[in-house]
């Protein structure tokens, strides 16, 4: 999926997948991530939750594609942050609140720094199936083994929609995150724009650990 579709996505308005509130699996769950942590939050957006985990006492580190979009964030929250290039993504800094404007798979380590846990609610249901286990080896390379992360998925009927968002099921979850620890914390019924009428869909909660 190219950059230029996201883009688009962004300066259309098309982003029925932001909340603008806090996720309730989140905040459900938001414990099991542990006491202040540097989380990292792939693909995120200008999501609400990235505010949350921040007032929670953790240090985020947020990565979106779309420079829109963190710049939207820091105007909704009411911060000013500032502003530098770091290597091929721009960082947006204020206070506990930190977010690359670039490539996911552009980022390391030295980049990023140390991050001992993470949340996903729309990163791997936005990757066509060929990159997700790229995205979870890279996931892989970021954390600090022991990391906790929250992720939140989506399932529906094959065909009932396009994605992205994209149906990831739990058998697919537990055989990318393979030796790690997966654990279903919870499943509830989810909305599905742009399906049928009557299509059903589901989001399942998943706490993972890394080995």
């Amino acid at each position: 999926m190219e950059p230029s579709f996201w883009i688009e996505r962004w300066a259309e308005g098309r982003i029925g997948f932001h909340e603008g509130r806090p996720n309730a699996y989140l905040e459900r769950h938001v414990e099991r991530l542990g006491v202040a942590r540097r989380v990292l939050v792939p693909l995120c957006g200008k999501a609400v939750d990235l505010a949350y985990l921040a007032s929670r006492g953790h240090e985020v580190v947020g990565v979106e594609l779309v420079e829109d979009a963190v710049r939207a964030f820091f105007d909704e929250q009411g911060v000013t942050p500032t502003v530098q290039r770091r290597g091929e993504l721009t960082e947006y800094a204020a206070g506990a609140l930190r977010v690359l404007a670039g490539d996911f798979f552009a980022t390391d380590p030295g980049l990023l720094g140390p991050l001992d846990a993470w949340y996903d609610r729309a990163a791997l249901i936005a990757l066509p199936p060929d990159l997700r286990a790229r995205y979870v080896a890279h996931l892989d390379d970021l954390l600090a083994p022991g990391a906790p992360g929250l992720l939140v998925t989506l399932e529906y009927p094959p065909g009932a929609i396009e994605g992205p968002p994209f149906a990831v099921l739990a058998d697919e979850v537990r055989a990318l995150h393979a030796g790690h620890a997966v654990d279903e914390l919870a499943v509830g019924a989810a909305e599905l724009p742009r399906a049928p009428a009557g299509t059903e869909a589901r989001e399942r909660c998943f706490l993972i650990t890394r080995a």
